[in-house]
């Protein structure tokens, strides 16, 4: 099976939550990868989202490291939306 990874960085510009983590997020960049597959059998390319993960800084004692948290797109969209008016108010 064919797969490919996306990488975009998106920036909050106010501490966040995102549903199944269980902890506040500060405001920054995060990379968030996207893992999709190749849907085989079309006479046109098609992929499918397999997989969603963000980076974040790990809880303390650890800020110092990173860890990769697999989120559905949903809540990521949730939290961007809520992000973005947020800074309009």
């Amino acid at each position: 099976m064919t797969t490919r990874t996306r990488r975009e960085t998106i920036v909050f510009a106010h501490p966040f939550r995102l549903r199944g983590i269980d902890r506040e997020l500060p405001a920054g960049a995060y990379d968030v990868i996207t893992d999709e597959e190749l849907i085989e059998g079309l006479s046109f390319p098609v992929f499918r989202r397999v997989a969603t993960m963000i980076t974040v800084p790990c809880a303390p004692p650890r800020q110092s490291a990173v860890e990769m948290l697999t989120i559905e797109p949903d809540a990521l969209r949730d939290a961007r939306q809520a992000d973005s008016s947020t800074s309009r108010a």
